[in-house]
């Protein structure tokens, strides 16, 4: 297996973020596969050391206008079901919650905008304890209008009032992740820009989204940087 990171990209902006600052960090190269200008089927699931679906603007229910689902759904499957580290963010998360058997459909509500998690049991002896510290819960950014069943032998992580599933594991190797945990501060002004339509209908509106980027931003790549150093340690402790 090659000491490298496969990471799906549906929008160019929409990447690994602060996490990829991790894997710098402990030496982990990352390559992407940008959907639309690659054959999603080329690379070999199980080549990798960790695979990471990042999100994107469609429904992972759209297999009839997006044909790149149905092969990304087969690496899904073959990679969990060969227990290798998988992560799924946002739509990610919806496809290995598909990938898992479970359904994902329109939610009530759009979800957008910062807002902290509530943490499960389980939620909070897992990595995801650093968004919660000392009774200090760090807002998070949501951005999504679709959402997911808990898939058959996952565990919940993690909830809002919107989204019930906003984070789960299913296994030791597989991590959803509904929310935006990667986004970095001085990269957000693109998410503005490309999607007024999703600020628009959500209820709230773009100068405050910008304020709350600047507001809880850093404490989110802070908190962010040490889960995803704590997720990875059960596979490759930092040296």
């Amino acid at each position: 297996m090659k000491r490298e990171v496969l990471a799906i990209r549906h929008v160019y902006f929409e990447d690994l973020g602060s996490l990829e600052l991790v894997l710098g960090d402990r030496g982990q190269l990352v390559r992407y596969l940008d959907v639309g200008r690659a054959r999603i089927d080329a690379p070999n699931p199980l080549d990798t050391s960790l695979m990471v679906v990042l999100g994107g603007p469609i429904g992972a229910y759209d297999d009839a206008l997006f044909p790149h689902l149905n092969p990304l759904l087969a690496m899904l499957e073959k990679r969990i079901a060969a227990g290798l580290p998988t992560i799924g963010i946002c739509l990610g998360a919806q496809l290995i919650a598909r990938a898992l058997g479970a359904k994902v459909y329109p939610a009530a509500q759009k979800e957008l905008g910062w807002k902290a998690l509530t943490l499960t049991e389980a939620g909070r002896a897992s990595a995801l304890r650093h968004f919660e510290v000392d009774g200090q819960s760090t807002p998070v950014l949501h951005w999504h209008g679709d959402t997911f069943d808990l898939p058959d032998d996952a565990t919940r992580l993690a909830s809002t009032d919107l989204c019930e599933n906003q984070a789960f594991s299913w296994g030791d190797h597989v991590l959803g992740l509904q929310c935006h945990p990667e986004v970095l501060v001085d990269r957000f002004e693109t998410w503005l820009i490309a999607y007024p339509g999703d600020v628009a209908e959500s209820g709230t509106d773009v100068p405050t989204l910008r304020a709350d980027t600047l507001k809880h931003g850093p404490a989110l790549e802070r908190a962010a940087r040490k889960m995803f150093g704590e997720w990875l340690d059960r596979f490759e402790p930092a040296k």
